[in-house]
């Protein structure tokens, strides 16, 4: 992905936790069927692997499946906020309205080498270790096993499962930090209150232009 150094994030746990917060991944294999991508649901594993572990499932009628027994390498990308800034955010617009507009974003890319997991028990314990993630701020969480225990096992036979040992993972946190100190300053200030991403990005400003000084 295309880095100038003052976007890079190489931080592991950071780039783990954007992984965490914002599990829904596109999966994207380049194999014989040509260019394939797919939303699926990650977790991450920090302690499986030196960059940390992908655990995901899919569906077994999923043609992507044939490809990633067929790659070498497939690529997983994580996005969190991303929100449009208008160049009236900046006081340099009033200075010299020498401004652009841009977009504000941060994402996670990871490669890795993809390995089925055709595994009745691991697959519970996937579709387990996921809903318990996606649950836990729930006031009353759902659990797997709150479903008929037939129902789940059928169920456990349509998915099969995937893990990447991530061999390579990229961070971009694009948040203004190529503006000057009033600029950035205009920006979180004006994206407050925009809704959610752009409350989200607001934030990711401040902190990043708070950690600068």
């Amino acid at each position: 992905m295309y880095q100038p150094p003052h976007f890079r994030e190489d931080r592991r746990e950071v780039q783990h936790a954007l992984i965490a917060t914002h599990s829904l991944g596109l999966l994207i294999t380049a194999g014989p069927g040509g260019l394939q991508a797919n939303a699926i649901p990650f977790l991450i594993d920090a302690a499986a692997s030196a960059n940390g572990t992908l655990r995901a499932h899919l569906a077994r009628a999923n043609p992507q499946l044939r490809e990633l027994t067929a790659v070498d390498e497939c690529l997983v990308v994580f996005q969190g906020p991303r929100t449009y800034v208008s160049p009236s955010l900046y006081p340099t617009k009033q200075e010299t309205g020498k401004v652009v507009p841009t977009w504000n974003y941060i994402t996670v890319h990871a490669w890795g080498h993809p390995q089925v997991m055709d595994d009745a028990a691991w697959l519970r314990t996937q579709v387990d270790d996921l809903t318990r993630h996606k649950e836990a701020p729930r006031v009353a969480p759902w659990q797997v096993a709150d479903a008929p225990e037939p129902f789940v096992a059928a169920q456990l036979k349509g998915i099969v499962g995937l893990e990447i040992p991530v061999a390579r993972i990229e961070g971009k946190w694009k948040v203004s930090q190529n503006r000057n100190a009033a600029d950035r300053a205009g920006v979180a200030r004006g994206l407050r209150g925009e809704g959610d991403e752009a409350d989200a990005m607001a934030a990711l400003v401040a902190e990043r232009m708070n950690s600068a000084l």
